[in-house]
C-alpha cells in the first residue's frame, strides 16, 4: 500500500492537488512506477472563485480530435466543503443546436443557457463526458475522473485565456443527467465505481481480491490502515483526512478508528 504525495497545481481561480495519477502531466513517481498507466486520476479541487464554463470528449471525440490513444473524460465530484450559496453549472437549460451555442457565445450571452444549482457539503454530482459545466467559488471538491487533461474552455467569464469554441461545442452531448443529491453508499459508472465507507470502529475496506489497483480517500475523519499482503507481511499506517492511498493487487486492507473512506476501483 502506498500513501501517495499530492502535485499542486496553482490556477487563477484556486488550485489543483493530484492526489492520485500517472498521467503524462502530472505523474507521481512512485504510483507510474507502482501501476504504470493507472486508467483514474483524483484531485482535490478548491476553488476560491468560478471555473470556466466547459466541457470534456468523450473517449471517441478525443482520439477525433486529439488524435493517438487519447481519452475523453467522464467524471465526478464529490463536495469536501461549499460556503453558504456555492453554485455550479450542471448542463444547459435546454438542448441547443450547436449554431445556437455559438451565438450566445459570440453575442456574450452564454450564462443565459447554462443550468445553475446551489450545492452543499456531502453533494454528489456525476459529469459524464460531454457535459457543459463549471465549478463555482466557494467550494472544495473530490473529483474522480478518466486519467484525461483534455480541457474545451466555452467561456471563460471575461478572463483573457484561450477559449476552445469549435472543439469545445462538437463535444457537447445531449444527456440526461443525474440529480444532484448526497452521495450515497454505492456509485459505478462504465469508468469507475465508488464505495463510501462510514467507519465507527474497525471495518474491512478491499479484500485482496481486486486484480487491479485500487484507491482508498480519507474523506474525513483519523485512524489506522492495516495492509495484508498475499506474503503474509502486514503494516499499519495512520491516516488523516484528505490522505490517499493505492492498494496494489492482493493486498487486503482493514480499518481502525473514525472516518469516512472512498473506496475508488477502476471499471
Amino acid at each position: 500500500m502506498l500513501r501517495l504525495a499530492p502535485l499542486r497545481f496553482d490556477k487563477v481561480w484556486g488550485y489543483e492537488l493530484w492526489t492520485a495519477s500517472t498521467h503524462r502531466d502530472g505523474p507521481q513517481e512512485d504510483f507510474t512506477k507502482a501501476v504504470s498507466d493507472y486508467p483514474l486520476l483524483v484531485k482535490i479541487i478548491q476553488a476560491d472563485e468560478t471555473l470556466s464554463v466547459q466541457v470534456h470528449p468523450d473517449d471517441e471525440k478525443a482520439r477525433l480530435l486529439e488524435g493517438g490513444s487519447a481519452r475523453g473524460k467522464t467524471e465526478c465530484w464529490y463536495v469536501l466543503d461549499a460556503k453558504p450559496g456555492a453554485r455550479l453549472v450542471y448542463g444547459l437549460k435546454k438542448q441547443y443546436s450547436e449554431s445556437e451555442i455559438l451565438k450566445a457565445i459570440q453575442d456574450n450571452r452564454l450564462e443565459d443557457c447554462l443550468n445553475q444549482i446551489e450545492v452543499h457539503k456531502g453533494d454528489f454530482i456525476f459529469i459524464p463526458a460531454g457535459t457543459v459545466h463549471a465549478i463555482g467559488g466557494g467550494l472544495r471538491l473530490l473529483e474522480i475522473q478518466q486519467s484525461c487533461n483534455i480541457t474545451y474552455r466555452l467561456y471563460d467569464w471575461g478572463r483573457p485565456r484561450e477559449l476552445h469554441i469549435e472543439k469545445g461545442i462538437s463535444s457537447i452531448k445531449a444527456l440526461e443527467l443525474e440529480p444532484v443529491k448526497p452521495l450515497e453508499s454505492r456509485f459505478s459508472c462504465r469508468y469507475f465505481s465508488i464505495k463510501r465507507i462510514m467507519l465507527s470502529g474497525s471495518c474491512t475496506v478491499t479484500e485482496g481480491d481486486c486484480q487491479t489497483a485500487e484507491l482508498i480517500f480519507i474523506s474525513k475523519g483519523e485512524g489506522t490502515l492495516i495492509s495484508e499482503t498475499p506474503d503474509g507481511s502486514r503494516t499499519e499506517t495512520l491516516f488523516s483526512p484528505e490522505q490517499t492511498f493505492a492498494v496494489l493487487p492482493g493486498e487486503k486492507v482493514s480499518a481502525e478508528g473514525s472516518a469516512e473512506i472512498i473506496r475508488i476501483t477502476p471499471a
